[in-house]
C-alpha cells in the first residue's frame, strides 16, 4: 500500500481498511488510553508513594535516634546520677547564710597564718545569681611573694569555694621588703528554695 491509498481511506468504512493500518490505529488508541490512565490514576499514586517513602525515611531516622538513646539508657542514667552527686558535692561547698561568717573568719585566718598583715578586709554587698549569691571582699595585705602564694594556696585548700580576682601587687609599702597586694576575694553561698 502506498501513501496515495492512505489518503483515500474513508473514515465511515473503517472495516475495509488494510490490517496494518487498523493495527497502527489500535496501537495509537492504546497508547492514548495508557497515557490517559497514567495521568488519571498512576501519577497520583507515584506522588503518594514518594510521600510515604519520605515519611518512612523520617520515621526510620527518628527510630534509629531513639533506639541509640534507648541502647545507652543505663549509661545515661549512670551519668545523670554521677552529675547529681557531683552537683550535690559542689552545693555542699557553698555555705548557707549561717556559715558565711565562719567562712569570712577562715579567709582572714588563712591570711594571718600565711604571715600577711591586713590593711583592708572589707566585705561588699552580696550579689545574687541564679541559684547562688556572690559575696565579694576587698582586701589589701602586706607581705612578700611567698606569703602571697601561701595565702592563695590556703584559700584554694579551704573546704568551701573561694576565688581571688583582680590581683595587683606593688611595692608601695612603708616597710622595706614588703609588698602590697590588693585583690577581690569572692566567696559564694547557696540560695535555697525559700528565696533568702
Amino acid at each position: 500500500m502506498n501513501l496515495q491509498e492512505l489518503n483515500e481511506l474513508d473514515l465511515s468504512d473503517i472495516g475495509d481498511w488494510p490490517g496494518f493500518v487498523k493495527a497502527i490505529l489500535v496501537l495509537i488508541l492504546c497508547a492514548g488510553v495508557g497515557v490517559g490512565w497514567y495521568f488519571y490514576d498512576i501519577e497520583g499514586r507515584y506522588e503518594e508513594l514518594a510521600r510515604v517513602q519520605k515519611t518512612e525515611e523520617d520515621l526510620r531516622l527518628d527510630f534509629e535516634a531513639k533506639q541509640a538513646k534507648a541502647a545507652n539508657l543505663e549509661a545515661y542514667r549512670a551519668q545523670l546520677a554521677e552529675m547529681e552527686e557531683s552537683f550535690g558535692a559542689m552545693l555542699r561547698q557553698l555555705p548557707n547564710r549561717t556559715e558565711v561568717a565562719d567562712l569570712l573568719v577562715d579567709v582572714s585566718q588563712t591570711g594571718l597564718a600565711a604571715g600577711l598583715e591586713f590593711e583592708l578586709f572589707q566585705p561588699q554587698g552580696e550579689v545574687p545569681k541564679d541559684f547562688y549569691a556572690e559575696l565579694p571582699i576587698k582586701i589589701r595585705v602586706l607581705g612578700d611573694y611567698h606569703e602571697f602564694g601561701e595565702f592563695v594556696s590556703g584559700l584554694a585548700a579551704l573546704p568551701r569555694i573561694v576565688t581571688i580576682h583582680n590581683v595587683q601587687i606593688n611595692n608601695q609599702s612603708k616597710s622595706p621588703g614588703d609588698l602590697v597586694m590588693e585583690a577581690m576575694v569572692r566567696t559564694y553561698r547557696y540560695l535555697d528554695e525559700a528565696g533568702d
